[in-house]
């Protein structure tokens, strides 16, 4: 049935059976190109911090362990990784969604298996396994730099939820114990053990839980059920925190607030954080005036990036940054709004729920009112494996925006589904589905 009963021209990529029979005819239009001005110069600034404080890290570096990083060692791994990211964005906003969601199932295997093989690696000792404080979280590739499970393990469950529930939702199941929650619960529990028991890695943790329960409120989940599953996740929370010492610390280092010396060394990673953003005042020192990412601020270059743009940038430099990722993230929430297939309002609401944990979590630590997490800043923090798949999230928005409807023939879509639909619990963001 074509939109407000009207002929439109070309027709909405067909998703794999049986789910063919939602396909919705939907006019192909102009993509958001915002997404990827947004996405565009947070990248650049990205470009610009690594650039300047590079040589200090590769200076730490080499007197700590006698490496021999070139001073534009970081600048160059982090170009190759911005242009693999814009490669997997191009690939993503190109490939039909239909074909990338009819392998969501074989994208959550291969995910799971990545994660399964490093841990097997890793046990055996093998060289593959690059571990780190403790922790085993990628796969050494020598001269290719390093490869994150986790972040395989995260678009493979984006792209099978979206599916698996959009089915489930289409037969008035989301609330089903049996057919949709434990089927997903199951999941949910096998990656969390991964990712969390594993690789010791909560703030990856949180982001998948944060893709999965985005999906679940915007597919309309009942309030009983909802509530549940986050009484549920609490009690994994803190059951996962107790089990972890360095977790534990985490907590009791945040709750001691701005009472906390510099000299105690469970509070020494914020302490600096919150020295480096008050230094930039509100213009920053400049750009290679860091003086926390000379060796005093942990992860300067990774996960407290934020913090030394602060201090380069200043306050301004820091709203601005803030900035650009609210307008990137309500892109995503206007892309989601104006999406009639159901499925495809659930990946954008997945991406959306995925990016944003990043952005709140890290900032949020680096700024004292979240205990730290160790969760890498989108778009900003140097790795590759991180931003190639969040770049590769976010193509397959820009492609979804070409299939938006305005929102009076979205409301009057909706209007003709209601009847075909009832009993099916359904947020005002629920889109089209066949009974």
């Amino acid at each position: 049935m074509s939109l407000g009963g009207r002929r439109r021209e070309g027709v909405l990529a067909t998703l794999s059976a049986p789910l063919s029979e939602m396909a919705t005819t939907v006019r192909r239009h102009r993509p958001d190109y915002l997404i990827i001005l947004y996405m565009g110069l947070l990248m650049l600034f990205g470009l610009i911090i690594i650039y300047a404080i590079g040589p200090q890290r590769a200076n730490v570096l080499n007197n700590s362990y006698g490496s021999d990083y070139s001073d534009t060692y970081f600048f160059i791994k982090q170009s190759i990784s911005l242009a693999l990211s814009l490669g997997a964005f191009a690939i993503m906003a190109a490939l039909p969604f239909g074909w990338i969601m009819k392998h969501g199932g074989k994208l959550l295997v291969i995910g799971f298996a990545a994660c399964a093989l490093l841990a097997i690696t890793a046990l055996i000792g093998l060289s593959i396994a690059q571990c780190s404080l403790g922790a085993c979280r990628w796969f050494d590739l020598g001269g290719l730099g390093s490869l994150q499970p986790a972040e395989i393990l995260k678009f493979g469950i984006l792209i099978f939820t979206a599916g698996f529930l959009g089915s489930k939702i289409s037969k008035g199941k989301i609330n089903d114990l049996h057919e949709t929650l434990i089927p997903l619960g199951v999941i949910t529990a096998l990656a969390l053990f991964f990712v969390v028991f594993i690789q010791q890695d909560l703030g990856t943790g949180i982001a998948l839980m944060s893709i999965i329960i985005t999906m679940l409120l915007v597919g309309g989940v009942s309030k009983k059920v909802g509530a549940g599953i986050i009484a549920s996740l609490l009690v994994v929370g803190i059951g996962l925190i107790v089990a972890a010492p360095h977790r534990v610390d985490r907590i009791l280092t945040f709750l001691k607030g701005d009472d906390s010396s510099v000299q105690d060394e469970s509070s020494y990673h914020i302490e600096h954080a919150k020295i480096a953003i008050g230094t930039g005042w509100l213009f920053g020192v400049g750009i290679g005036n860091s003086v926390q990412a000379t060796g005093y601020l942990p992860e300067a270059i990774n996960d407290s990036v934020f913090a030394i743009m602060g201090e380069t940038f200043g306050f301004v430099g820091l709203v601005a940054i803030l900035a650009l990722f609210t307008a990137l993230l309500l892109r995503l929430l206007k892309v989601m709004d104006h999406l009639v297939d159901i499925r495809l309002k659930l990946l954008a609401a997945g991406v959306f729920g995925w990016f944003g944990a990043h952005v709140i979590l890290n900032v949020a630590s680096m700024i004292g009112i979240f205990p730290l997490t160790g969760i890498t800043l989108p778009l900003l923090s140097f790795g590759g494996t991180s931003m190639i798949f969040i770049a590769a999230a976010l193509g397959l928005v820009f492609q979804l925006s070409r299939y938006t409807v305005h929102s009076s023939r979205l409301k009057e879509a909706t209007n003709e589904n209601s009847s075909s639909r009832r009993g099916i619990g359904r947020s005002r963001y629920s889109g089209r589905g066949s009974s």
